[in-house]
C-alpha cells in the first residue's frame, strides 16, 4: 500500500475525488432516520408523558439495522421490475428505500403518542417501518461505497460518509429540537402539532438522497455483476423470506403473555428484574430465529426454493469470510465487530433522557449536543480518516476504543455535578471527538474485511453484528438507570469497553500479517 509514502498534500487532495464527494450526500441521506427513532423520538415521547423505561424500549425499533443481513441478499440480487433496468442494481434499491423512509417518517408524524397505549403501539409500528427502510438504504449505500472505489480511498469515503451522516444528525437532532420548541412544544406544555410539523419537515429532507441517487452513476463493479436467477426463482425466494419473517414476528406476538409471566417468575427467583428480562428476551429471540430458519428449510425440502440459491445467497458469503481468515481468527474478528461500539451505543440510547433529567432544556441540548457536539464528531471523523490512511486502520481502532471507554467516565462527572454548561460542553466535546475518530476507523476496518464478490451480504453481516448486542442491551438502559442510578450506569458502560481493547490487541498482529499477505 503506497499511501503511507505520499505527502500530506496528496492525501488531502483525495477529498476532492468524485466518489468521495458523492458519499457526503449519501451519508446525509443515511443519517436522517437514526435520531428520529432514537433521541429525538425519546424526547417527543418524554414530553408526551411516556415513562422513561418505555421510552428506551423504543430503541429496539432500530433493531432492523442489526438484522439487515437477513434481507441483504434480496437487496443484492433481487431486481426491481423496470427500475433496476433503468437505474441499475444499487440505485434502484436506493431510491425505493429513500421513498420508504420518507413515507415512514410521515406516518410517525400522523400519530400522537400522548393518546395512550394504542397510539404507542402504532408509533412503535411506524418506528419499526422506519428502521427497516433505513437499514435497507444502509445495505445499498454500503455496497455502493465499497464498489465505487478501491481500498486506497475507502478510509476517506468513510470519512465523508460520516461527515454527511453527522450533518443529517444535526438536522434531525438539533434541528428537530429547535423546530419542536419553536412550534410550541416544551417540557411544561406538550404540543403534538409541533412535533407533527417537525417530523413532516424531516421527511422532506430525504429529497437530498433522492436527488443524489438520480444524479450519480452506477458503480462499474455493480454493472459487471449479473442477476443469477429468473424472475420466477426470485419470486419464490421472496416468498421464503416473507414466510420466515412472518414466523419470526409470530413467535414474538404469541409468546408475549408467556414471556411476561416468565419475567415475573425469574425476577422473583433471582431478585433481579433487569437480568430476568434479558434472559427471557434472549430466549424469545432464539426461539423466533429457530422458527424462521425451520420455515425456510421446510420450503427448501419441499423444493419450493432451490437449496443452491439459498447456499449462494446466505452460506457462500459466510464460508468465504471464514476461509479467508481462518476459523479462530474469523471468530475473533466477529467478536471485535460485535463489541467495538458497545460502550457508546448503550450510553447513547439514554443520553438525551439523561440531559433532560439533569435540567438542560431542549434548546440547550440542541445547541451543545446536536450542534457543537456534531462539529466535534465531524472533526474527529476527518482526523480519524486521515490518520487511518497514514498510520493504519488497526492502530486507529485501538485509539478509538480507548477514547470511547474513557470518555464514558466523564458522564459520571457530569451526573455528579448536575446542571453546569461548562462541564456539559466539555463532556460533549470529548465524547463526540472520540466517537468521530472511532467511527471513521471502524467503518474503514469493516470495509477492508469485505470481499467485493459478496459486498452487500458480508458488510450487512458486519454492520448488523456491530449494533446487535449494544442495541439489545441499550433497550434496557432506562430500567438499569432506574435500578442503579446514572453514575453507576455510566461506570458499567465504561467497563464494557475493556474486553474490546483486549480483542484489538490480540487481533492486531494477525490482522496486519494477513493484510500484507493478500
Amino acid at each position: 500500500m503506497q499511501t503511507g509514502k505520499e505527502s500530506w498534500g496528496a492525501t488531502l487532495k483525495l477529498f476532492w475525488h468524485r466518489r468521495v464527494i458523492t458519499m457526503l450526500f449519501l451519508g446525509f441521506s443515511a443519517g436522517i432516520p437514526l435520531l428520529l427513532i432514537f433521541s429525538s423520538l425519546s424526547l417527543w415521547l418524554r414530553e408526551a408523558g411516556v415513562d422513561r423505561a418505555v421510552v428506551t424500549f423504543f430503541s429496539w425499533a432500530a433493531l432492523g439495522y442489526s438484522f439487515k443481513f437477513v434481507w441483504a441478499p434480496l437487496v443484492d440480487q433481487l431486481p426491481l421490475p423496470g427500475l433496476s433496468r433503468l437505474l441499475g442494481r444499487r440505485r434502484a434499491w436506493m431510491l425505493v428505500a429513500q421513498c420508504a423512509i420518507a413515507a415512514s417518517i410521515l406516518l410517525m408524524a400522523s400519530i400522537d403518542p400522548g393518546q395512550g397505549d394504542s397510539s404507542l403501539t402504532l408509533m412503535a409500528i411506524a418506528a419499526v417501518m422506519l428502521g427497516f427502510s433505513a437499514a435497507t438504504q444502509d445495505i445499498v449505500i454500503d455496497a455502493f461505497r465499497i464498489e465505487s472505489a478501491d481500498v486506497k480511498l475507502q478510509a476517506l469515503l468513510s470519512s465523508t460518509y460520516i461527515v454527511g451522516y453527522r450533518l443529517a444528525m444535526l438536522l434531525t437532532g438539533a434541528g428537530s429540537l429547535y423546530l419542536a420548541e419553536a412550534f410550541g412544544s416544551t417540557g411544561e406544555i406538550y404540543s403534538y402539532q409541533a412535533w407533527q410539523y417537525t417530523y413532516i419537515l424531516m421527511a422532506a429532507a430525504m429529497v437530498v438522497g433522492v436527488v443524489t441517487t438520480l444524479m450519480v452513476d452506477e458503480p462499474e463493479r455493480s454493472k459487471s455483476k449479473s442477476y443469477l436467477e429468473t424472475t420466477h426463482e426470485y419470486g419464490r425466494f421472496l416468498f421464503l423470506f416473507a414466510l420466515a419473517v412472518t414466523g419470526f414476528i409470530g413467535a414474538y406476538v404469541f409468546s408475549s403473555e408467556v414471556a411476561a409471566q416468565l419475567k415475573v417468575a425469574i425476577a422473583t427467583l433471582m431478585h433481579n428484574e433487569i437480568l430476568a428480562a434479558l434472559l427471557v428476551e434472549a430466549l424469545r429471540l432464539t426461539t423466533a430465529v429457530i422458527i424462521a430458519w425451520a420455515l425456510a428449510i421446510t420450503l427448501v425440502k419441499l423444493n419450493i426454493v432451490r437449496y443452491a440459491m439459498l447456499e449462494r445467497t446466505y452460506l457462500m458469503p459466510i464460508r468465504d469470510f471464514f476461509e479467508r481468515y481462518g476459523w479462530s481468527f474469523a471468530w475473533m474478528l466477529l467478536a471485535l465487530i460485535g463489541l467495538y461500539r458497545i460502550s457508546d451505543i448503550v450510553l447513547g440510547v439514554i443520553s438525551n433522557v439523561f440531559y433532560y433529567d439533569m435540567g438542560f432544556s431542549k434548546t440547550e441540548i440542541a445547541t451543545v449536543v446536536k450542534t457543537f457536539g456534531l462539529l466535534m464528531t465531524i472533526a474527529g471523523g476527518l482526523v480519524g480518516g486521515l490518520l487511518a490512511v497514514r498510520i493504519g486502520v488497526i492502530r486507529m481502532l485501538l485509539v478509538g476504543g480507548v477514547l470511547a471507554a474513557a470518555t464514558n467516565l466523564l458522564f459520571m462527572l457530569l451526573a455528579s455535578i448536575g446542571y453546569d454548561m461548562f462541564w456539559f460542553y466539555f463532556v460533549i466535546s470529548a465524547d463526540n471527538l472520540s466517537a468521530g475518530i472511532a467511527s471513521a476507523a471502524f467503518v474503514a476496518f469493516l470495509s477492508s474485511l469485505t470481499n467485493v464478490s459478496f459486498t452487500a451480504m458480508q458488510y450487512a453481516i458486519f454492520s448488523s453484528l456491530m449494533t446487535l448486542i449494544p442495541k439489545s442491551l441499550g433497550g434496557y438502559s432506562g430500567s438499569m438507570v432506574n435500578a442503579i442510578g446514572y453514575q453507576n450506569f455510566f461506570l458499567v458502560t465504561a467497563i464494557l469497553g475493556i474486553p474490546v481493547l483486549l480483542l484489538i490487541v490480540f487481533a492486531a498482529r494477525r490482522f496486519e500479517i494477513h493484510q500484507r499477505s493478500t
